[in-house]
């Protein structure tokens, strides 16, 4: 097993479970439209509680149910593919939160995998 390192940048969005674009829910939408775009990867993440602008809580517990949830989406890649990437979220996300982390990815890959090439900058690939 090979273990590699890389500078990344991870681009997180918080929405809300029951926000859609064009009848789709918009995580999946975001996720999509990042696959689209060749990104390395994306998660969502359904929160069990949370507030936000609205300063209204929901929550999962039994006693009061909520249908619109926090919902994260995060994204993963080079700093140049992410920021490349921002301008597909701006006519999607009407209402939410969008943050920028630079991290630091530790890749494991097994012996028969291709890790790819070798980049010493950390800018093309993770």
């Amino acid at each position: 097993m090979t273990r590699q390192t890389a500078r990344a940048l991870r681009l997180t969005v918080f929405v809300g479970e029951s926000d859609t674009w064009h009848h789709r829910p918009l995580y999946s939408e975001i996720v999509h439209r990042a696959h689209a775009a060749g990104l390395a990867g994306a998660s969502v993440f359904r929160g069990i509680e949370g507030f936000g602008a609205s300063s209204l809580i929901h929550t999962s517990r039994l006693l009061s149910l909520s249908e619109d949830l926090p919902v994260a989406v995060v994204i993963v890649d080079t700093e140049p593919r992410v920021r490349a990437f921002l301008p597909h979220l701006d006519d999607i996300v009407t209402e939410g939160l969008v943050t920028l982390d630079e991290c630091e990815v530790i890749r494991y890959t097994g012996p028969g995998d291709d890790p790819g090439p070798a980049d010493t900058k950390g800018e093309n690939s993770l």
